[in-house]
């Protein structure tokens, strides 16, 4: 990068000058890693001090049976095949009980697309899940399935909204957003749920009090380009409702575990490489400096791999997501083993280890529990990027 572009740029991320697109793209061209990490740092330090937010949280997949086909997918099944399912709702509420003892917080609820499921199986879901357990935040569906459930209900996105926000409903989760400009989208997407829905709905929920992750689906083939157009969507419609509390770039993943049944529903991987460690921290730090008016950015581990998620925390990071627990949409990333599940002392001990002091959070961001940082007296004990 030209020295005066560098110093431009600097400056206004020092300034707090809200960046440009042509700035995004530069910084996305920049191969100085430790540079564009600073000035993440910075950004994120001003936001959220020296603090990593955690949760206890749970994935549950109801279903995995989906009408679409997306190129990235290898999660989806379709009707009959041998591994399809769809959870009675009473097994979903067992394996939710099964972390109470936990003292569990966050539901993370996404399914596939089902055919055939009537749309009054959702919020019976959402009803039942809360009676079991009152304390616990349901963060529920997709904007593609709130689409997907006016197709089946026949209702528009507002009364299914409030029919799930009465049964429970505190946040939609941020998937389906992949990467949003059409000559990227064309090639991925197999739903008809795209910016205009995806933002519509999000609007929406945000109108009705709502606060809603942002994500996007990165590493594939799109280009940093796109990435930009990406973020730069999400940040108009933040300055409109200010409901996104958080952004989440997702590393797209090769088909690793599901192939072990003979097929390969990932149609990218042949033509694909997942991004490298550089290019995921590389995408967290220019995400952190564009994303100007979103308060947090979450690096998901399972996504990432544990180390380079606690590098992230120096690229722009404040949030390590939570304890999962069986993750099945995409796993394992890179093949190595990541875990499906932390426990909060696992979480407290990987935030210490990158020297950062630990919050642990609720789906609304609402502290529940603040505990002590690194042990700053110990001369190898880790401590923040300095700014």
């Amino acid at each position: 990068m030209d020295a005066g572009l560098k110093r431009e740029l600097e400056e206004k991320v020092y300034a707090g000058e809200r960046l440009t697109r042509e700035d995004g793209i530069a910084l996305y061209e920049s191969d100085d890693l430790a540079w564009l990490g600073g000035l993440a740092h910075h950004v994120r330090t001003q936001k959220n001090g020296d603090v990593v937010h955690f949760n206890v949280n749970r994935h549950l997949n109801m279903t995995n049976v989906c009408t679409a086909s997306c190129a990235y997918c290898s999660f989806q099944r379709k009707p009959g095949e041998k591994d399809a399912y769809t959870m009675r709702i009473e097994e979903a509420v067992r394996l939710a009980k099964s972390m109470e003892g936990e003292n569990l917080t966050e539901l993370h609820i996404v399914n596939g697309l089902h055919p055939t499921l009537p749309w009054r199986y959702y919020p019976r879901s959402l009803r039942a899940l809360k009676e079991a357990l009152p304390e616990v935040g349901l963060k529920a569906f997709t904007a593609t399935e709130i689409h997907h459930f006016e197709t089946i209900s026949g209702l528009d996105a507002s009364e299914i909204l409030d029919e799930l926000i009465d049964a429970g409903l505190e946040s939609l989760t941020g998937g389906g957003a992949e990467i949003f400009d059409w000559e990227v989208r064309q090639h991925i997407v197999d739903h008809r749920t795209h910016w205009e829905d995806w933002s519509r709905i999000h609007r929406l929920a945000h109108s009705k009090g709502l606060k809603t992750p942002s994500t996007m689906l990165y590493g594939h083939i799109e280009e940093p380009r796109h990435r930009v157009d990406h973020v730069l969507r999400l940040r108009e419609l933040q300055d409109e409702t200010g409901g996104f509390q958080v952004f989440i770039p997702l590393r797209y993943q090769h088909d690793f575990v599901d192939m072990k049944d003979g097929k390969v529903r990932n149609r990218l991987q042949a033509r694909t490489t997942m991004a490298s460690g550089a290019e995921a921290l590389k995408t967290f730090a220019v995400s952190r400096l564009l994303f100007d008016n979103v308060p947090h950015v979450k690096v998901f581990w399972v996504m990432h791999g544990l180390a380079t998620a606690q590098l992230a925390l120096n690229h722009g990071a404040d949030d390590m997501d939570g304890s999962v627990v069986e993750y099945k949409i995409t796993h394992d990333a890179d093949d190595f083993g990541t875990p499906n599940k932390l426990t909060r002392e696992d979480l407290l001990d990987l935030i210490r280890d990158a020297g950062f002091r630990p919050v642990e959070r609720n789906t609304r961001y609402e502290i529940i529990r603040e505990y002590p940082g690194p042990d700053a007296d110990r001369r190898e004990s880790p401590q923040p990027m300095r700014v």
